[in-house]
């Protein structure tokens, strides 16, 4: 246990560096918002200016609380403020402080060690999660596409409403936001997908691979480490860019594979070596080595 969070608190700075830069967001950023806004209604003004406020505490307050929720809530937030101080950029209010401060905190949300300290926030005792990369199809186009969708669909509706669209406004917010809860819903999937080291050996948890999550024992592990170029193990990667690495069982171990297009659906398998791509795979290699769990 004590070994457990010490290694997280190895990697926690860069958390607190987001949690830091995100806070100077509202200083670095609010002017550039506020001089957008010149020449815009009172009730957009209003309207913006109370959102803005609304997401950045909420936001702040989610990277405080380590969570695989609140992963989800900085990974489409804070690349969106970002995207904010583009646009406020675009009609007239360039600002280097607001686009360098809200650049960072994007870079921030995104990187590795902020994703191993929010899932493993929520792990039991002395679990540890280690994010899998998200799959390659979904990283050619359809994650951005779901986080436009997303952002969109909330912002939408009020600001519509605020312009006194009220008839394209009550649309925006009947079609908006439950298409939004939907896309939140879908990257928050990938905001689930996890290798996980337990006291008893491994857990396969990713439903974009199996339908449950898998436990492998300790006892079955026969190695643990970077595929072999020529290896005929069962691809678990979906597809992600990265080093893959390889999971050698001495015995076959059933697990109920998601079929492609079938989410509720699977076929059984009795896996004897299979291949993942985690985010930091010498992070994991290096977690497996105090359980006793060969690797090479």
């Amino acid at each position: 246990m004590i070994a457990r969070l010490r290694a997280v608190d190895n990697r926690s700075w860069v958390a607190w560096m987001l949690r830091a830069t995100w806070a100077l967001v509202a200083v670095a950023a609010g002017p550039a918002f506020a001089e957008a806004l010149d020449g815009r209604s009172a009730p957009v003004q209003r309207t913006v200016s109370a959102g803005l406020w609304a997401v950045w505490a909420l936001t702040l307050v989610a990277a405080l609380v380590p969570r695989p929720a609140t992963l989800t809530v900085v990974r489409v937030v804070v690349p969106a403020g970002l995207a904010a101080a583009i646009v406020a950029a675009a009609v007239g209010a360039a600002s280097p402080l607001a686009l360098g401060a809200t650049g960072l905190a994007a870079v921030l949300a995104l990187t590795p060690a902020v994703g191993h300290v929010a899932v493993n926030g929520a792990s039991y005792g002395d679990e540890r999660r280690h994010l899998l990369r998200p799959p390659g199809p979904v990283l050619a186009g359809p994650i951005v596409l779901a986080w436009a969708t997303l952002v969109a669909g909330v912002a939408a509706g009020p600001l519509l409403l605020a312009a006194r669209q009220w008839i394209a406004g009550a649309i925006a917010l009947a079609v908006g936001l439950p298409v939004a809860a939907a896309m939140a819903q879908a990257l928050h999937r990938l905001s689930r997908r996890w290798l996980v080291f337990v006291p008893a050996g491994v857990v396969l948890h990713d439903g974009f691979a199996v339908l449950d999550p898998v436990l492998f024992r300790r006892n079955r592990i026969a190695r643990l480490g970077p595929a072999p170029a020529d290896t005929d193990a069962l691809d678990l990667t979906q597809g992600a860019p990265g080093l893959a690495l390889e999971l050698d069982l001495t015995e076959p171990v059933e697990a109920v594979l998601v079929r492609p297009g079938r989410r509720r659906e699977g076929e059984t398998a009795a896996l004897t070596r299979f291949l993942f791509t985690p985010t930091r795979p010498r992070w994991v290699l290096a977690d497996a080595r105090p359980r006793r769990i060969p690797t090479g």
